[in-house]
């Protein structure tokens, strides 16, 4: 159920077209380093369970900010993200989105 919510939120976000990210990307850029770890690597798969980890880049600014406060809440499941999540601000997960939404999908 929760992930057909995660989708069926995801399609309507493709459907709103660009809405300008609350963020700034230049604070976000320097705290999505970290991110950049895993989610910056063309075709990093994850070891244990195994699996494709996504590129964050061109994603809307609203889908990352609800997906990494899913994470900090507990309501999406993956340690390392919940881990990462928990230290982050509301201002903090604005700016990394709105970094990731405005670097494309390359």
């Amino acid at each position: 159920m929760r992930t057909k919510l995660i989708l069926a939120a995801g399609v309507a976000l493709a459907l709103t077209g660009p809405v300008q990210a609350q963020g700034d990307p230049a604070a976000g850029a320097d705290k999505a380093q970290t991110c950049l770890g895993c989610h910056g690597v063309a075709g990093y798969r994850n070891a244990y369970p195994s699996y494709r980890v996504p590129k964050l880049g061109g994603q809307h600014a609203q889908y990352l900010e609800s997906a990494l406060k899913a994470y900090k809440n507990g309501a999406r499941q993956h340690m390392t993200m919940q881990a990462q999540a928990m230290s982050l601000t509301e201002q903090d997960i604005q700016d990394i989105a709105a970094y990731f939404a405005q670097v494309g999908g390359e």
